[in-house]
């Protein structure tokens, strides 16, 4: 991993930063180079609100705020809410939403930025933001701007786009991980759950999650083509 000045992450959910790239940014932080999330919404139109339910629709963007800065602290990142509201990204304007993230970089100058891939990220706020953070580098001073790492999440990435450019195994990090997931407390077990195998019934969490989640792959964005 090269050493980077500062890594600024955009995300849209509360909960993305820490599935996607709590290991890398760990990995980061050990180097000392700071992290920025900039968190797109509160993610309060999500259906999942805890096992056992501990938010109703009216609390969740409150509880889900709570839940990402402890996620950030145990990450030991700086968080900036960028304001926008769950589930509408895609029907922002992509050049005021990249024009707001340009602004943000500007000030951070960052060296990196990590994003989802436009088109391969899943949920349409994935793939909105996407498309707005890596618009905001395009708009920048040449000179200015940072390296974008796109990761993509959709099952026919590989095919569709071939191998990422980097691939980092966090098991090593894992922990840390887990904790920041865990720290997500209305998301976390509803989504762990759903990687059970009925199978594999011994499996811990730890091992299940490290299956799925023990790798983190980017894709580096190229600005010429």
């Amino acid at each position: 991993m090269n050493k980077e000045k500062h890594v600024v992450v955009i995300y849209p959910h509360p909960d993305d930063e820490s599935f996607g790239a709590a290991g890398t940014i760990t990995q980061f932080r050990k180097q000392g180079v700071p992290v920025t999330y900039l968190c797109g919404t509160l993610g309060e139109m999500g259906r999942n609100m805890g096992n056992p339910i501990i938010a109703n629709r009216e609390t969740v963007p409150e509880i889900r705020k709570k839940e990402l800065i402890n996620a950030c602290k145990l990450l030991d990142i700086d968080l900036h809410l960028l304001g926008y509201r769950d589930k509408t990204l895609e029907f922002e304007d992509v050049t005021e939403v990249a024009l707001h993230i340009k602004s943000l970089l500007e000030k951070l100058q960052p060296s990196l930025v990590i994003t989802h891939y436009p088109d391969h990220a899943v949920h349409p706020d994935h793939n909105a933001l996407g498309r707005a953070a890596i618009e905001a580098v395009r708009l920048m001073d040449e000179n200015l701007r940072p390296t974008v790492w796109a990761q993509a999440i959709t099952n026919t990435a590989y095919e569709d786009l071939g191998k990422p450019d980097i691939v980092y195994d966090v098991e090593p990090y894992f922990d840390q991980k887990m904790a920041a997931i865990q720290a997500h407390k209305t998301q976390a077990s509803g989504i762990l759950s759903g990687f059970k195998r009925k199978d594999k019934s011994n499996e811990s969490l730890r091992e299940i999650a490290l299956e799925r989640l023990g790798k983190e792959a980017f894709y580096i964005w190229d600005f010429k083509s």
